[in-house]
């Protein structure tokens, strides 16, 4: 999702021979992946990485290698919804239902509706329903786009700079090249302060995905209109639909991905394919 990227890398991102020379250069340096790396390794996601790190091959190998550590000990996908369900009863983030205009799956985030305390746990559920959302990528799509609705946000309903800074290194790390843009949606005057600690945590290319939004502004209605269709946009994002989190019928929804997310993982990977940038015989529906 975030990466390191400088535009004298722009070349190679726009030759299909580069590309293709620097993720076999990657493939060949990383050696024979087996089990579950294997199947997470697809060219899509090495040529994440080698983004990520200005098309670098050793600083991207090294980069992968960190992943690798991290998901072997961290198991995103093993996480399994009854295990983080409660951290998400209030709809404080949630996969929306909706695509934007580039068929990009969409999370929508209200911090002001934080319910728990644990940082373990609300790290474990941004994590959970980054896999899912990953899983449920449209064909041909690789990032998704993020909604921040600060309604009823305040200070003590803020993330702690450091929860603030373990997610974004998970995401920055270990999700790179994942996000298209970040809308955050009429934030008070007050998270001014909070946000000019936390923008210091992102690298560059990240921070210039970030899109404050001010319903008032013509220019943020503009905004949100091309990335967004208004009929499918929910009314507190300044759209026309009036969407309702309920919280069962997600579950239930997110129990069956579960289903297809131990299928994904546990498939055999010498008889896997790529799709939606990773290698899967099993593609969950949106």
């Amino acid at each position: 999702m975030f990466g390191r990227r400088s535009t004298s890398h722009h070349e190679e991102e726009n030759n299909p021979e580069q590309i293709t020379s620097k993720v076999n250069e990657l493939k060949a340096k990383l050696g024979p992946l087996v089990g579950r790396n294997a199947i997470y390794c697809s060219d899509a996601c090495l040529k994440r990485y080698l983004v990520a790190r200005n098309w670098n091959v050793d600083k991207a190998k090294k980069m992968l290698e960190e992943t690798f550590k991290w998901r072997s000990i961290y198991k995103p996908e093993e996480i399994r919804w009854p295990e983080i369900a409660f951290e998400s009863e209030t709809g404080k983030l949630y996969r929306a239902s909706f695509h934007d205009r580039e068929g990009r799956t969409v999370l929508i985030m209200k911090p002001g509706k934080q319910n728990t305390t644990s940082l373990e746990n609300q790290i474990r559920h941004l994590v959970y329903l980054m896999e899912n959302a990953l899983l449920n990528l449209p064909e041909g799509q690789e990032q998704m786009s993020w909604l921040i609705d600060f309604n009823g946000w305040s200070l003590s309903t803020s993330v702690p700079i450091k929860s603030a800074r373990e997610t974004v290194n998970i995401l920055q790390n270990h999700y790179p090249e994942r996000l298209a843009l970040a809308f955050l949606y009429n934030p008070p005057r007050i998270f001014e302060a909070f946000w000019k600690v936390v923008k210091y945590l992102l690298d560059p290319k990240t921070f210039q995905k970030v899109r404050f939004v001010y319903p008032k502004k013509q220019e943020s209605v503009e905004l949100m209109k091309s990335y967004f269709d208004e009929e499918n946009l929910p009314s507190e994002f300044g759209g026309k639909a009036q969407l309702e989190y309920v919280h069962e019928e997600f579950s239930t929804l997110m129990i069956q991905d579960d289903i297809k997310c131990a299928a994904f993982w546990e498939q055999d990977e010498k008889q896997h394919h790529t799709v939606n940038g990773y290698s899967s015989a099993v593609v969950a529906p949106e």
